[in-house]
């Protein structure tokens, strides 16, 4: 599986290397990024900012790489891409996100610096980065989420 992950230019992007040691993962940044590749991983650049058109840039982007799923770290990704996960999927791309009309209830009030984050796919977690045990959380909950202790709300991991 190819995974882009957006907020490259961000540690937090880096971050989540570990997460995913058996799939191929694509770091990309808008603007000048240090491109560079290794056997599991690549940094490209997604050109100049355009927040008019993220959702294009990025599909564009996806089906140009064969890209199976995207995490979005930009807060000001997460709505376009929410809202275009239909669009996305015609094309075989998984949108790591909340529902678009579920969005309020996990986006941080403010940036956010959590100590641990916690990666799940339709309500199942795939990873926890302080090896916590989570429950099956309801469908809407997609994505990568960031939290102090394993009680906490989870909210997006963005950047």
């Amino acid at each position: 599986m190819k995974i882009l992950i957006t907020g490259a230019n961000n540690a937090k992007a880096m971050k989540l290397l570990k997460a995913f040691p058996n799939h191929f993962l694509l770091l990309a940044d808008y603007g000048e990024v240090p491109e560079m590749a290794t056997a599991n991983y690549a940094i490209k650049s997604l050109g100049e900012l355009n927040k008019e058109s993220i959702a294009h840039v990025l599909l564009n982007f996806c089906i140009t790489e064969a890209i199976d799923s995207i995490i979005p770290l930009h807060q000001f990704e997460i709505e376009p891409l929410a809202k275009s996960s239909v669009l996305f999927n015609e094309y075989g791309i998984q949108v790591l996100t909340p529902p678009a009309d579920k969005l309020v209830d996990y986006l941080p009030p403010d940036a956010n610096f959590y100590k641990n984050f916690a990666i799940f796919i339709a309500g199942e977690c795939i990873f926890a980065s302080g090896k916590e045990i989570f429950v099956k959380q309801s469908e809407e909950v997609n994505g990568v989420f960031g939290y102090e202790t394993a009680g906490d709300d989870l909210k997006l991991f963005t950047i």
